[in-house]
């Protein structure tokens, strides 16, 4: 993968030592980020946003309007923001 102003640009074919071919890839999963080639660093959050969406609709479907409006908050709150916040606490560092 390839990050600058010669991304796009035709690219050789690479091997390892053991004579396997190393192939060239338009994003990479580090960490449940995909980094994603373009001229500047570039992220692809579709994955992690998914997995929130998964995450509260399993809650809400399970609660419903059983619960408070608070204790769907607290629930969200505690385990589907970490979801969120994992990718950007990753990437401030």
């Amino acid at each position: 993968m390839r990050v600058g102003t010669r991304y796009n640009r035709v690219r050789c074919n690479l091997t390892s030592l053991d004579g396997r071919e190393i192939i060239w890839a338009e994003k990479v999963r580090y960490l449940g980020i995909y980094l994603v080639s373009s001229k500047v660093m570039n992220c692809n959050y579709d994955l992690s946003k998914k997995s929130f969406y998964r995450a509260f609709n399993a809650i809400y479907g399970k609660v419903g309007s059983l619960a408070s409006v608070e204790v769907v908050v607290e629930l969200l709150k505690t385990n589907c923001m970490p979801i969120l916040l994992y990718d950007f606490f990753w990437l401030s560092s």
